[in-house]
């Protein structure tokens, strides 16, 4: 997989961020817990980096990724009980309007 050892590290801050929380708490907390965990492992990130979007060169509007890391890969966090069509559907458009190659949808609660 490209990008599999950041991933990795992406993955698995956010099973040790919901492992130590659990459920129950509002996404800033797993937001900041998350942020703690991406130090840890080195990862370069951005926290609520805010991004442009372009509609025929002209830009429409902005949107703030939860995490946008190794200038790679966008990270949204969801603290819902359930993932939703519509969550992916949020995920893959700022994929799209960012042309980013990879973008991980975090569900933090059970």
């Amino acid at each position: 997989m490209k990008y599999e050892h950041v991933t990795r590290k992406i993955i698995g801050s956010a099973m040790k961020v919901h492992s130590v929380l659990g459920n129950g708490f509002q996404e800033v907390i797993y937001q900041r817990a998350l942020q703690i965990e991406f130090e840890k492992q080195d990862l370069k990130f951005q926290r609520e980096l805010e991004m442009q979007i372009y509609y025929d060169d002209v830009n429409i509007g902005t949107r703030r990724v939860d995490f946008f890391v190794e200038d790679l890969i966008m990270v949204e966090l969801k603290a819902i009980i359930k993932l939703e069509d519509t969550h992916l559907n949020q995920a893959m458009n700022y994929c799209q309007a960012y042309n980013l190659p990879i973008g991980l949808l975090n569900k933090l609660r059970e």
